[in-house]
């Protein structure tokens, strides 16, 4: 298998796209880090709609829109549900490589914006600086 590129190639030779060159973060060690494998994690965490992964003073941070109406109607608060999915950080980072991991979670009390094809808008949720 080889790594550190656009894609991954398997033993059986099939091509596994990364992420896309625009998004990629640059890790502090020169790591390629592709934010939409570190959003497919997260997302399959129960309770999170969509998330998107930014660099955030030199660090990883996870913005989290998280399903509140469902939330509610099992029974959790705001605060529980916040707190529940903050506590699965550490479980979160066990599955990414140890030079990507999410240093917080933030999360966002809507939606995040989107394009006509529905991806979203990743330009407006950028952070400066290092």
């Amino acid at each position: 298998m080889r790594t550190g590129d656009m894609g991954i190639i398997d033993k059986d030779g099939y091509l596994f796209i990364r992420g896309r060159s625009k998004c990629m973060i640059l890790g502090p060690n020169g790591q390629n880090i592709y934010p939409e494998e570190l959003e497919s994690v997260i997302n399959a965490v129960a309770y999170v709609v969509d998330s998107l992964v930014i660099e955030d003073n030199g660090g990883l941070t996870a913005l989290i829109y998280p399903d509140y109406h469902q939330a509610e109607l099992d029974g959790l608060s705001c605060d529980d549900l916040e707190k529940t999915l903050s506590g699965l950080l550490p479980d979160i980072n066990k599955e990414i490589p140890g030079y990507a991991q999410i240093r917080k979670i933030e999360f966002m009390p809507e939606d995040f914006e989107r394009t006509p094809k529905r991806s979203i808008k990743r330009y407006l949720y950028q952070r400066s600086g290092k």
